[in-house]
């Protein structure tokens, strides 16, 4: 069941894909005269915002916030992202059972109970790396061996499962896929490496890893409170999330045709996304600007205004051509359908090089939504056609998972709905 993995370098993609037009990049490079573009964020809908929870206090730079984790949805969502996170995925072992499921999933929540609050977990060998909780958080996220093993297939959503196939796409199995998903984050890196270490070894008899990927964002009192992330490109990398409170429809699964046990639980896409820094390096400041439409000192839109301002995507130029380049990231992460958002959380990735390469850099682009189907899909097919960004970066990596809803009450454990539903 498990599959055999390379290592743990990778190449950066050279290879062009999808971008529109002969010569389009040798343009952009040589500056760009007639074509200016607009507001976008990399790799989202319209402009994405981080989510709006409460941003972090100067406690939070001591490690002694807490993120309480019990609620009708699982926390990690639309908790305003910590500065580092570990996403680990798992194959479950051949002889695991909804039996076995069960037990994992009590040790699990009883773990997660501890170390969100600052304790050892009950076979924890180094508690004390537990103390310092740092806004943790741990959301749980199932694949679709995991509806095999518990044979509970009756119960698992016809979306789960790889996504459709993209012209941009240069998947490889060592980031892809996987029966569940660990998100740990927090704002102290040894506060996350403890967790991913416990939780994992407690599941060394019911499944073993896949894959990890690990990924970092600016860490607390380093920047503005609310202000906008910066990939390694340099952009503002989300700036419209849907809110909590306000677009909650756009978040939480619920409703007619969910199943009980994704009640209050959501959709999860974690796509890597290698990004040539080497190459954008060549790329001069306008027609960076260009390809994603949005200025970069100050992430406003190329029409004007701040940076959370609306694009005007029928502003021209005084030549007459349209300020957002037609393939421009923002106007084809673009769509008319408000209900089309979905909620970013993605986290910068660097790794050692291989050999002859100068950088080897990305971003762990996760995103959380309510109907994959009706949000994640149709916004992923107008990048894969005709964005400009398809030049400098490629998705090396793709997994869906389900995110069941929330531990509500004490004696209930991860998953549960599922496994006795």
């Amino acid at each position: 069941m498990v599959r055999a993995r390379s290592g743990t370098t990778e190449e950066t993609p050279t290879t062009s894909v999808g971008a529109p037009g002969v010569g389009r990049r040798t343009f952009l490079t040589g500056g760009a005269g007639a074509v200016a573009g607009a507001a976008a964020t990399w790799l989202g809908t319209r402009a994405a915002a981080d989510p709006a929870a409460p941003a972090p206090t100067p406690e939070d730079a001591a490690g002694t916030a807490t993120v309480p984790w019990r609620g009708e949805h699982q926390a990690g969502v639309v908790t305003a992202p910590q500065a580092f996170g570990t996403f680990l995925a798992m194959d479950l072992a051949d002889d695991v059972d909804r039996d076995a499921l069960v037990r994992l999933m009590r040790v699990w929540t009883d773990d997660v109970d501890r170390l969100t609050t600052g304790r050892g977990g009950l076979s924890d060998t180094e508690p004390e790396l537990a103390e310092v909780p740092a806004r943790l958080t741990v959301t749980l996220g199932l694949g679709p061996g995991f509806f095999t093993a518990a044979d509970l297939e009756a119960q698992r959503p016809a979306w789960l499962g790889p996504l459709p196939a993209f012209g941009v796409d240069r998947l490889e199995d060592r980031w892809s896929g996987g029966d569940l998903v660990l998100q740990i984050c927090a704002d102290d890196p040894i506060t996350v490496a403890h967790a991913v270490r416990l939780l994992t070894k407690e599941a060394r008899s019911f499944a073993s890893v896949r894959w990890v990927q690990q990924g970092f964002r600016n860490a607390p009192g380093t920047t503005p409170s609310g202000q906008t992330m910066r990939n390694l490109f340099g952009q503002v990398d989300g700036t419209t999330n849907p809110r909590t409170g306000t677009d909650d429809a756009l978040i939480w699964a619920g409703g007619d045709g969910v199943p009980a046990w994704l009640e209050g639980g959501t959709t999860m896409v974690v796509r890597r996304i290698a990004m040539d820094v080497d190459r954008w390096d060549e790329l001069d400041r306008t027609g960076r600007e260009i390809v994603v439409g949005r200025d970069l000192d100050t992430g406003a839109p190329l029409t004007g205004g701040a940076e959370h301002d609306e694009v005007d995507l029928e502003a021209t130029n005084e030549l007459g051509f349209p300020v957002i380049d037609i393939a421009s990231h923002v106007r084809r992460s673009r769509t008319s359908d408000p209900t089309q958002r979905i909620l970013r959380r993605a986290y910068n990735y660097d790794v050692p090089p291989k050999p002859g390469r100068l950088s080897s850099s990305g971003l762990i682009f996760v995103a959380f939504q309510a109907d994959l189907e009706h949000q994640f899909i149709p916004l992923q097919r107008r990048l894969d056609e005709m964005d400009l960004l398809n030049e400098w970066t490629a998705p090396i990596g793709s997994a869906v998972f389900a995110v069941p809803g929330g531990v509500r009450t004490e004696g209930e454990y991860l998953a549960q709905r599922l496994l006795e539903g």
